[in-house]
């Protein structure tokens, strides 16, 4: 009896995977729906892997951009205006890269991932996280950033050191609307917001290619947000971005320390450090900003266009 009780359950158990299985691929696999005469934007995405170029309609293409880039817990506010930003940071390549495809899957661009990436990512929380996802996205169909009518560069990233920097100090691109900003929501209440790094000190002379035998740290200039401009080690001089890069650290408001056998870094915030925190928008959101109130905080004096309008 016992067996027969368990073959009926795993019976069962079968019928419901494969209905589930079965919804997903015909109702959560297929594109958007297209309402009749609406003007749908295409995007072509280039995988460096494997080389290959797959067209998508945007919408589709941001839903995976934001599932992959802003954790799906975040408030629905938060997810919209990563939407926002990362539609418009798609559309800004989309006019200005003159290539054979129009962005990146990656940190070279934006992260992306396809709903089958998505099923293995989270499993049963699957349904509830897409929809949210997704709810985010279609709630702001076609909606982007402009300033003085043309797209802007929309910089994000995850967390700041409680306040943006300016892009001129980061990406070399003087860009009005991407100056520094406060953000206060970012701070010591956030996992790692303060994160030390520790470094096998032959380990950190080799990175850097200089002598291990004295270290000696000097010259050091900083931006007015306290994060690491350029720097001097043994004589040699460093940018902080590239430091940063080299090291593999949180962000360039640091804190260098020479131990006997290693080198601790302490970090402030997480990423470059302009345009949109995605954890300050998190904290706005929580408070109760809604999404083009976050997005006008952090890219200051633009406006909300669409693409097709």
């Amino acid at each position: 009896m016992k067996n027969k009780i368990l073959l009926a359950i795993a019976i069962i158990l079968a019928f419901v995977l494969a209905f589930i299985s079965i919804t997903v691929k015909n109702v959560y696999f297929e594109p958007l729906p297209i309402k009749d005469g609406e003007k749908v934007t295409y995007i072509r995405l280039l995988n460096e892997e494997d080389g290959s170029i797959t067209t998508l309609n945007i919408e589709d293409y941001i839903i995976g951009v934001v599932s992959a880039e802003m954790p799906s817990s975040f408030e629905l506010e938060a997810l919209k205006a990563q939407a926002v930003a990362a539609r418009t940071f798609a559309m800004y390549k989309k006019e200005t890269r003159n290539l054979d495809y129009d962005v990146i899957i990656g940190t070279k661009d934006q992260a992306y991932q396809s709903n089958e990436q998505l099923l293995r990512k989270w499993g049963p929380l699957f349904f509830t996280n897409y929809l949210k996802v997704r709810e985010a996205v279609t709630s702001t169909t076609g909606e982007i950033i402009t300033f003085e009518d043309k797209t802007i560069n929309a910089f994000y990233f995850s967390m700041s050191n409680g306040y943006t920097e300016k892009s001129s100090l980061v990406f070399k691109q003087d860009l009005p609307y991407l100056n520094s900003v406060e953000s206060s929501w970012d701070n010591e209440s956030i996992n790692n917001y303060i994160y030390t790094k520790s470094i096998p000190k032959n380990e950190f002379c080799e990175k850097l290619k200089i002598s291990c035998e004295t270290i000696i740290i000097e010259d050091m200039s900083r931006s007015d947000t306290n994060r690491l401009l350029t720097i001097k080690i043994n004589g040699k001089e460093f940018k902080g971005t590239d430091l940063r890069a080299i090291l593999g650290l949180r962000s360039t408001d640091m804190e260098i320390s020479i131990k006997e056998e290693k080198v601790e870094i302490t970090t402030k915030g997480y990423g470059h450090g302009v345009g949109m925190s995605q954890y300050g928008a998190n904290g706005m959101a929580k408070e109760g900003y809604d999404y083009k109130s976050i997005l006008s905080h952090y890219y200051q004096n633009t406006k909300i266009a669409k693409i097709n309008a």
